[in-house]
């Protein structure tokens, strides 16, 4: 019996007078919603599709989501820049910028530390 005392066939007949299918998605491993600032991975959650009259919403429940930070975008001036100050090769530049979120002083400094 779901809350109000209905029971899941009643309230699945009342849904589909309606006109609202509502259907599981199966098998779902994790989901990803992608900002500017990074994205929310939800892994192992349940989705739940929502069609009512023509327009469908997706329902996302399960655990908490985890935050991955979007990698700064490193101009390849940038990098060009602290791999002559610094010494190092373009590759070892461009990690020390994404390590110092893009500051160019910072990722020179963190590499002269190091050497």
């Amino acid at each position: 019996m779901l809350p109000g005392g209905i029971n899941p066939k009643q309230m699945k007949a009342m849904m589909k007078k309606m006109g609202m299918e509502v259907a599981p998605i199966e098998n779902v491993s994790s989901i990803v919603i992608t900002t500017p600032e990074g994205r929310y991975v939800f892994d192992e959650a349940e989705v739940v599709a929502m069609t009512m009259q023509g327009a469908t919403t997706y329902q996302i429940s399960g655990g908490e989501p985890r935050f991955e930070p979007a990698a700064p975008e490193i101009p390849e001036d940038d990098v060009a820049l602290v791999a002559d100050q610094a010494g190092v090769t373009a590759d070892e530049a461009r990690a020390a910028l994404v390590a110092a979120n893009g500051d160019i002083a910072g990722a020179i400094l963190a590499l002269a530390d190091r050497g």
